[in-house]
């Protein structure tokens, strides 16, 4: 039985626009292993929006000590390694000093140093916020140290900052907050690469952007064994630049939830009263206490909020001393901070002149130095090689590929997965034509605020099966006599036995316009776009027919600028048995094709059509109108690998009507 309850009187994904200023809220589910099945599906997702998934080859760092000063208690190195061939992380190693006494040669824990968006970055030393100071008490308190540069700051002048990217680049799953990510995960690996660290004894703390980078790194890196985001975990501001908006990422979650991902590890929120998390004690400990509780270690979070404007000053640094000190260090920091002294009290540091604290200068720029073209090429090219070597060729690699690409598939478009009890709908009508009686309404998900119109064509006695059919003008282009009777291919369809449900997907048909996509920055972070909302709408169609149909699967045809949308759609849908998918002459080699036409972020990094039509297998699938651009050897290459190529039928030209009935009722034999 379908629910019949009220939709939404318009589609809310055209009139409520999501955006990093708007409050959220994050509510723990009930048992610990419902949490973790959420947790496993979110740490993909986050890997996947940032362009890591499937998870990129890791190069050689090369790393190199550029200079080094010895001072009381401490040694600074200046670093630099590659976290991809040609593009640099740049640093400074603070390390304790050896004295002689046992043990002073390590191994020691580690502590990650990424920094937010201060003017002089890394070198920054102000009362508000000094890196230095904080590495530098990190060294004389047993630790090892990293700071590095975010891109564009200091001497990692590769990329500029606040404009680095555009469509393309997101559709190759190309971000500066992915390459930000992905330079953390690669300074751990170079921790790890140095003798006097503790692997085992890895954490993370950083303030504003630097905060961001701390959960965001602990939530997919579990090498990091303890984390101190300062002044960031917010549920009404989440992030206000750049690097801190990766495509998609923020649909249907939040930073709350993504730094609760560190659970059961220990977390310290450290937030301010001058700043967007004034009330972290009362909203966001709560909120991700509770995930903490269903693994029975509340004692390992905590929160502090510190009487200042944005920072991450002494009194900041201090708390931080103090659970590092318990947690990683396994002493008492209870008198952290208090007036006569203190294990992690912070204490007066000299900082070096930041001209000598740079790893790369003018004289001194490594070889294999890349711009931001040339990062781009050595992505994509690294993309393309991992997708080559990804392509299955027998049962086994196709498991596995489908495997990895479906969890990306279902990342930037949605979840395929709906019941009965996802859907609602709002019957308009019902009449009588010569040859079927004609339904119409609107359906959506439950909760989604989609509102999809819809006409279903039910033929006389019982259907011979089901056929969604999807037209880029929606339901009147399949129609005549204003709308009133079916138009050729369906009548051909009804005159088959079978009952035929036509859908306007988001922005064609009667809701045809436009999306304000600029009313507010970073759309695609918290937004889908309207080509994913559009295979959305065709996945919850299919459902929708299943069950008014009462078939186990359902034909799809798609026609013209439609075609694509089915396509990714089958490749979601087991339930999509039989295609008809009318390419359009797409060019899958071109990325302003995708731009114009298929404009989903990251689509790119997973294979895009040739990915979703490998995906697809074992359906029996008819790829018409594809010209000469369309890449199919791929798709052939993949259901030969399934055995099913028989199932598979390719064709430059157009399908006729006879084509199309014919496949749907029959078949490839």
């Amino acid at each position: 039985m379908h629910s019949y309850d009220p939709l939404p009187p318009v589609d809310r994904r055209r009139t409520e626009i999501r955006h990093l200023n708007l409050p959220c809220e994050f509510v723990a589910p009930a048992t610990k292993e419902a949490w973790e099945k959420r947790a496993r599906s979110l740490r993909e997702h986050i890997l996947v929006s940032m362009g890591l998934w499937p998870n990129p080859a890791r190069s050689p760092l090369n790393a190199e000590i550029t200079h080094r000063v010895e001072r009381a208690g401490y040694s600074i190195e200046n670093v630099r390694f590659q976290s991809l061939p040609g593009f640099y992380v740049t640093g400074n190693l603070y390390r304790p000093a050896a004295d002689g006494t046992p043990g002073a040669d390590g191994p020691f824990p580690a502590i990650l140093n990424p920094h937010g968006h201060w003017k002089e970055g890394r070198l920054n030393h102000e009362p508000d916020g000094s890196i230095p100071a904080r590495c530098i008490n990190f060294a004389r308190q047993g630790y090892v140290a990293f700071a590095w540069s975010m891109a564009g700051y200091n001497d990692s002048t590769q990329l500029a900052h606040r404009t680095f990217g555009d469509n393309r680049k997101l559709l190759w799953g190309l971000s500066l907050m992915g390459l930000q990510l992905w330079n953390g995960m690669r300074s751990i690996d170079f921790l790890q690469s140095l003798p006097d660290v503790d692997n085992s004894r890895i954490a993370c703390t950083g303030a504003s952007g630097g905060g961001t980078q701390t959960f965001m790194l602990t939530a997919v890196d579990d090498r990091v064994k303890a984390a101190a985001p300062v002044n960031m975990v917010s549920a009404h501001m989440q992030g206000g630049c750049i690097c801190e908006n990766g495509p998609n990422l923020r649909i249907d979650t939040n930073n709350m939830e993504i730094a609760a991902l560190a659970a059961p590890r220990p977390l310290l929120l450290v937030s301010a009263t001058g700043d967007w998390t004034v009330n972290t004690p009362v909203v966001e400990y709560p909120a991700i206490r509770a995930v903490y509780a269903l693994y029975d270690a509340e004692e390992c979070l905590a929160e502090t909020q510190i009487d200042a404007g944005h920072n991450y000053n002494a009194a900041s640094r201090e708390a931080v001393y103090a659970w590092f000190g318990k947690w990683v260090l396994g002493e008492d920091g209870r008198d952290a901070g208090r007036d006569g002294g203190g294990r992690f009290k912070d204490r007066p540091v000299e900082v070096e002149p930041p001209a000598q604290m740079l790893a790369v200068t003018p004289d001194d720029k490594p070889d294999l130095w890349v711009d931001e073209d040339g990062l781009t090429s050595t992505w994509i090219e690294r993309v393309q090689k991992q997708l080559d070597t990804m392509q299955p060729d027998d049962a086994r690699s196709l498991r596995r590929f489908r495997q990895v690409m479906s969890a990306g598939f279902r990342s930037i478009i949605g979840s395929p997965n709906r019941s009965d009890d996802d859907l609602v709908a709002t019957p308009q009508g019902k009449r009588h034509a010569d040859t079927c009686t004609i339904h119409s309404g609107y359906m959506g998900q439950k909760n989604h605020g989609d509102r999809v119109p819809y006409t279903e064509f039910r033929p006389p006695g019982n259907p011979r099966g089901a056929v969604l059919v999807v037209h880029p003008g929606g339901v009147s282009a399949l129609t005549q006599d204003n709308g009133r009777d079916p138009g050729p291919l369906i009548q051909h369809l009804l005159g088959k036995g079978q009952m035929v449900l036509a859908v306007e997907v988001f922005l064609t048909g009667l809701a045809d316009g436009e999306l304000d996509t600029t009313e507010h920055a970073y759309f695609s972070t918290y937004n889908r776009t309207p080509t994913a909302n559009r295979v959305q709408d065709i996945l919850t169609a299919v459902t929708w027919l299943r069950r008014s149909s009462e078939s186990p699967s359902v034909s799809l045809v798609g026609i013209g600028a439609a075609g694509p949308w089915c396509l990714l759609a089958c490749g979601l849908c087991p339930q999509i048995t039989r295609a008809v998918i009318d390419v359009d002459r797409f060019d899958t080699d071109s990325d302003e094709e995708y731009e114009e036409k298929l404009f989903i972020p990251v689509l790119r990094r997973l294979g895009g059509l040739s990915t979703a039509a490998a995906l697809a297998t074992p359906a029996e699938l008819y790829l018409h109108n594809t010209g000469t651009s369309l890449e199919t050897e791929d798709t052939v290459t993949a259901y030969r690998a399934a055995g099913a190529l028989d199932r598979l039928r390719t064709q430059r030209k157009p399908a006729d009507i006879r084509q199309i009935i014919d496949w749907v009722v029959e078949g490839p034999g």
